[in-house]
C-alpha cells in the first residue's frame, strides 16, 4: 500500500525551491547594482583599478570541479538506476568539465606555439 503525501506538503515542496530561486535572484541583482555603483564612484574619484581576470585558471578550476562531480554523479546514477535519463544528471557536468579542461589544454598549447614562433622570429633577427 502506497500513501500519497498530504496536499499541503506537496505545495510546500513545490514552493520552497521557487522562493529560494527568487531570493537568490534578488540577492544577485542587488549585489550587481551595488558593485556597479561602487565602480562608478571609483571612476569618478580616479581610484578605479580594473582587475585582471585569469581565464585559464578559472577554466582549469571549473573544469576539474565539474569533471569530478560529473564523474561521481554518473557512476552513482549508473549504479542506482542503470542506463536511464537520470544518468544525464552526471553526464552533463562531466561533459562541461571535460570541455573546460580541453579548452585549458588547447590554450596552453596555443600559448606555447606562439612563444615558440616569437622566439624563433627573434633568433632570426
Amino acid at each position: 500500500m502506497t500513501t500519497q503525501p498530504v496536499p499541503a506538503a506537496q505545495i510546500m515542496i513545490t514552493i520552497i525551491p521557487i522562493v529560494g530561486i527568487v531570493m537568490v535572484s534578488v540577492l544577485v541583482f542587488f549585489f550587481l547594482l551595488w558593485r556597479h555603483k561602487q565602480i562608478t564612484y571609483q571612476i569618478k574619484g580616479n581610484t578605479y583599478h580594473p582587475r585582471k581576470f585569469n581565464l585559464l585558471s578559472f577554466c582549469l578550476l571549473l573544469g576539474i570541479l565539474l569533471f569530478v562531480i560529473g564523474l561521481i554523479l554518473s557512476i552513482l546514477f549508473a549504479i542506482i538506476d542503470g542506463l536511464s535519463f537520470a544518468l544525464l544528471g552526471g553526464l552533463i557536468p562531466f561533459g562541461c568539465g571535460l570541455s573546460f579542461l580541453i579548452f585549458f589544454v588547447a590554450s596552453l598549447k596555443m600559448k606555447f606555439l606562439q612563444n615558440a614562433i616569437q622566439n624563433d622570429n627573434e633568433n632570426k633577427e
